[in-house]
């Protein structure tokens, strides 16, 4: 496969443009937004933990202030929201996901709007938010706060996740992947360097470190290249429930493929449910950074909501258990499982078709679920615990979640580029 990307110019030139796409993108990590005093803010708070989970997608453009502060995360939020609304809740939706590619340039476009909606109403949130906690000396230049100022600013976030949008489409169409999925790997991947940073700081170089610090330091960089091998091998994992046909024909048969199987992903929900989870519990949490310290609204939110406290890490192991298994099955619905099955004239062997074959594939998906709900929840809390062991600093917010999607991402990368270099020795095979 390598000698095959080496050789295949228009590889190269996909992996080019996605190259200079995603450079561009990053450059907009350097442009602020107006007005904004960042020096003021990143100095007086730790802005990573202000943010949280939502500064993890836009590789800290967030925190920065930048004109591309939330990137393509409203795009992420919208995008589950007409996913579970096409599931009989609104009819036209479900109308256009049964239309082929008519339907689903018509759904995505309903997807970008309420994208840009999120975006607005969230940046509008974020300057609010910030100003109230810093008062007006927050800004720059500017005599007079007022309404517009909020919303010239939430406009300008809105634009720069409208241009975020833009970029995933062309790496979609001209690149080597899915323009929405390399624009958030490539976000969390730019996490790396500064945790890497803040990691030996605190453990390597900081005043009074010793050899235990350095064990420390080693022992958490390998069990996070644990944690990444663990994701591979359980991103891969699969439970297969054999199928027959009743009308293949004798030639399949004689072939030894008179039967095959339904493979279900260990992992079916994928990473959703923990996005879902962590969006939850990060809006309190992010509102409880703008109130008072001091109050009791504050306290009980951060107690209830963070997932650092007792009460709130039992309700962030919850919630992805519920969005695990609501998700999994809305996604793989035994009961039109079996009823396509039945068209088809095929049969798990040794279950009668219709009710008792839905009855045994909804036992298989709970068990299925119970271990990838198990597994996600494991991966989720294992930064949380990595955090009370080792004391790590508040600023290394790269966790389970985003582990997951690069590895996801990775692999499902490392397959397309694989799709590419066969079709191309496909034809050359016919010439």
């Amino acid at each position: 496969m390598a000698k095959a990307i080496l050789k295949s110019k228009k590889l190269w030139i996909m992996i080019l443009f996605t190259a200079v796409f995603l450079t561009i993108w990053r450059l907009g990590y350097f442009i602020h937004l107006p007005f904004i005093d960042v020096s003021l803010i990143t100095s007086g708070i730790d802005s990573n933990n202000l943010f949280g989970f939502l500064d993890i997608y836009s590789g800290g453009a967030l925190s920065n202030f930048s004109v591309l502060a939330l990137g393509i995360s409203p795009y992420i939020t919208a995008s589950i929201v007409i996913q579970l609304l096409q599931m009989d809740i609104v009819p036209k939706l479900k109308e256009w996901s049964e239309e082929g590619p008519s339907g689903k340039e018509k759904i995505n476009q309903v997807t970008k709007y309420l994208a840009l909606f999120l975006a607005f109403v969230q940046g509008l949130a974020i300057s609010i938010g910030v100003s109230a906690q810093y008062g007006d000396i927050l800004f720059e230049g500017i005599g007079n706060v007022n309404a517009f100022t909020y919303v010239y600013l939430a406009l300008i976030i809105t634009a720069g996740t409208a241009f975020c949008l833009w970029l995933a489409e062309k790496i979609t169409k001209r690149g080597i992947g899915n323009g929405s999925s390399l624009l958030i790997v490539a976000g969390i991947v730019a996490s790396f360097p500064p945790m890497i940073n803040d990691l030996i700081k605190s453990f390597i170089s900081a005043e009074g470190a010793g050899v235990g610090d350095a064990f420390i330091f080693v022992g958490v960089i390998l069990l996070l290249i644990l944690i990444i091998i663990g994701i591979v091998f359980m991103e891969g994992a699969q439970r297969r429930i054999p199928i027959q046909y009743a009308n293949r024909p004798a030639a399949a048969s004689f072939r030894g493929k008179s039967d095959s199987n339904i493979p279900i992903k260990l992992n079916s929900a994928s990473v959703i449910p923990v996005i879902f989870a962590s969006t939850l519990m990060s809006i309190p949490t992010t509102i409880a950074n703008f109130l008072d310290t001091g109050s009791r609204a504050y306290y009980w939110i951060v107690e209830i909501f963070s997932s650092t406290k007792p009460i709130g890490f039992a309700l962030y192991i919850i919630l992805i258990y519920a969005f695990s298994f609501f998700y999994s099955f809305l996604q793989m619905n035994p009961d039109n499982m079996a009823e396509n099955l039945q068209k088809q004239n095929a049969y798990i062997p040794g279950i009668r078709p219709g009710d008792e074959t839905a009855s045994y594939i909804s036992r298989v998906l709970f068990k299925i679920t119970m271990v990838g709900s198990t597994y996600l929840a494991l991966v989720a809390i294992t930064p949380i615990i990595m955090t009370w062991i080792f004391k790590l600093p508040g600023s290394i917010q790269i966790g389970g979640t985003g582990l997951i999607i690069v590895v996801g991402v990775a692999l499902e990368t490392a397959k397309q580029l694989k799709t590419e270099t066969e079709e191309k020795q496909y034809r050359g095979f016919l010439e």
